[in-house]
């Protein structure tokens, strides 16, 4: 369908992300089509992972659902609300919230394993949580000892958020959470973080911020 209008949201190695408004109204277009060749393969496969988890989450409230999917590009629907950072949630309810929709997604099979950036959390206009950005989400039917790994990590940056905006809200048992990550976790924070911004900063020049005050 042709849209009325767009708006460039993002363009880096992995192609752009565009805000299309079209007669149905506006959708969020991942298209890897502009990747460079040498990274057009990996922008293929994290697209095809998103596609994936979101099928996975196929008419659960608070995540995008998929438009329309091919090998080169990501149809899916804008979630009208404000980046975290940006939305401040201070009401506890909000958290609550954020916490069901992320048992719902764990029981469905997906991690998202990237909510550590607070642009992939919004504050919609009726003040509820939606997650956005599922490139490095991992659908995983079978649920096993990783997957519980990575959803206990999804859980502790979810508590990470809520000690920046509803500190005093912490419970004892969240604490705890918060005090004790993972081995992968804590393996990933002293070796595979540094390797891994130095490829994407100074070898690809990508920041993982990049474009934080827009939707994507």
């Amino acid at each position: 369908m042709q849209a009325h209008s767009s708006k460039l949201l993002k363009k880096d190695l992995f192609g752009q992300v565009r805000l299309e408004t079209r007669e149905s109204g506006p959708v969020i277009v991942r298209d890897t089509v502009e990747a460079p060749s040498w990274t057009r393969w990996l922008a293929r496969r994290l697209l095809a992972r998103e596609a994936r988890a979101l099928a996975a989450l196929t008419g659960v409230d608070g995540v995008p659902q998929i438009v329309a999917v091919n090998r080169d590009s990501l149809e899916r629907s804008w979630i009208d609300g404000q980046p975290m950072q940006v939305g401040k949630p201070a009401d506890l309810r909000y958290f609550h919230h954020a916490a069901r929709l992320l048992r719902h997604m764990h029981r469905a099979g997906v991690v998202h394993n990237d909510l550590a950036k607070e642009p992939n959390l919004l504050v919609t206009v009726d003040g509820t949580p939606a997650m956005i950005d599922f490139q490095l989400a991992w659908y995983a039917p079978s649920r096993g000892r990783l997957f519980r790994l990575l959803g206990r990590e999804d859980i502790r940056h979810l508590l990470k958020h809520k000690r920046t905006y509803c500190p005093a809200a912490l419970t004892a048992r969240e604490r705890r959470i918060l005090e004790t990550p993972s081995l992968p976790s804590r393996l990933w924070m002293q070796t595979g973080k540094r390797a891994y911004l130095f490829v994407t900063r100074r070898i690809l020049g990508w920041a993982d911020r990049e474009g934080a005050g827009d939707r994507f």
